[in-house]
């Protein structure tokens, strides 16, 4: 049994992102002691960014004539689409940076989207597919918070993995995350905490639950 995981975040220490994402490995690997972790760090080990248009170019000209760039942009999406494709489960760990969707995420999206499996409307290799996803925001975007609507981030990536790829997807949350590091926000320490320990306990609970795939 294999666990695919995606970090984006740019903080190899103290991200809240990865800590919520450690809290689901760990659960899920006491229940499968011998299970895999493929992981794919695009925050700290970036994708090149030039590669998402080699594929796509690649993709309107036989391969006979694609260059060598081309070709290894094309071979790059494969791999990216094995990896989520060949495992059983799948975790994501996702930050909000600057209103928006993290760029280094997108790029993985984008480049994994030129493979045929993966497009839009293609054969769907990841519906039902278990997944969860750790969404985190270092302030506050609810409904009647100030910078309610800013988060731009969390809808799309819910669309990616639950309509584009159909996956059976589970959310975790966590808000305030930089309190703590942001003097401004030291009034809503007690509501932070709370939080962090909502999320970390629903954490685990789908830790569990992503255990509980069992492969044919």
């Amino acid at each position: 049994m294999s666990l695919f995981r995606l970090d984006a975040s740019i903080r190899p220490d103290h991200s809240a992102s990865r800590a919520l994402a450690d809290i689901v490995e760990t659960t899920w690997r006491a229940e499968v002691p011998s299970g895999e972790v493929v992981r794919r760090d695009v925050g700290l080990h970036p994708l090149p960014s030039g590669a998402w248009p080699l594929a796509v170019a690649a993709s309107r000209m036989p391969e006979a004539e694609r260059s060598t760039d081309q070709r290894d942009a094309v071979a790059l999406a494969t791999r990216l689409s094995d990896e989520v494709i060949d495992a059983d489960a799948l975790l994501f760990a996702v930050p909000l940076y600057n209103f928006g969707v993290s760029q280094h995420f997108k790029t993985w999206v984008d480049l994994a989207i030129t493979n045929p499996r993966l497009a839009t409307g293609g054969p769907q290799p990841l519906a039902g597919k278990p997944a969860v996803v750790v969404l985190v925001r270092g302030g506050a975007y609810g409904p009647g918070t100030p910078r309610d609507g800013w988060d731009h981030a969390s809808g799309w990536i819910r669309r990616i993995l639950e309509d584009v790829w159909a996956t059976d997807l589970r959310v975790v949350e966590a808000e305030f995350t930089l309190v703590g590091v942001n003097p401004a926000l030291d009034p809503f320490k007690e509501l932070a905490a709370s939080m962090r320990a909502t999320a970390e306990e629903r954490a685990a609970d789908y830790g569990r639950e992503l255990s509980l795939v069992r492969t044919p």
